[in-house]
């Protein structure tokens, strides 16, 4: 059973992605199970630190991304997850290829929302591990902000 209250539709998501950072970095939501969100981001210039590895910095990119949909889908539709919190911590340097994130709920509840993210070089060895904490509020609250 899945546990998205919206519909997912990839097409739709794409679309919403031009013209933000999540396209500028080249962040792209590959597939949606029933409970996970899972995208790839390149490491390459767009994506790199000064030692010519991946930015620790697009890593929580890439995981903000993913559980922010995740949260998202997970929603009812009058309301909206927004991120309170997200902390990361950085295990392996990769310095080129493509990183692969996957969003799976801790806590789906009423008023706020856990996700970890894992994120995994090419050959699946753990790059990041993140956790995104939202809180679930009313969506014309966020029309007001």
């Amino acid at each position: 059973m899945s546990l998205w209250k919206t519909q997912p539709d990839l097409a739709q998501i794409r679309q919403a992605n031009q013209k933000t950072l999540i396209n500028t970095i080249g962040i792209e939501i590959t597939e949606i199970g029933e409970d996970f969100v899972r995208g790839t981001m390149p490491v390459d210039a767009r994506t790199h630190q000064p030692y010519g590895i991946l930015h620790g910095g697009a890593s929580i990119a890439l995981a903000e991304t993913l559980g922010s949909y995740a949260a998202m889908l997970s929603c009812d539709p009058q309301f909206r997850a927004v991120g309170i919190d997200i902390n990361a911590n950085h295990v392996r340097a990769v310095a080129s290829g493509i990183v692969t994130g996957t969003a799976r709920p801790l806590h789906v509840g009423r008023s706020t929302q856990v996700w970890e993210i894992r994120i995994e070089d090419e050959t699946g060895r753990l790059v990041c591990i993140s956790r995104l904490t939202t809180a679930v509020v009313p969506k014309q609250a966020i029309a007001s902000a």
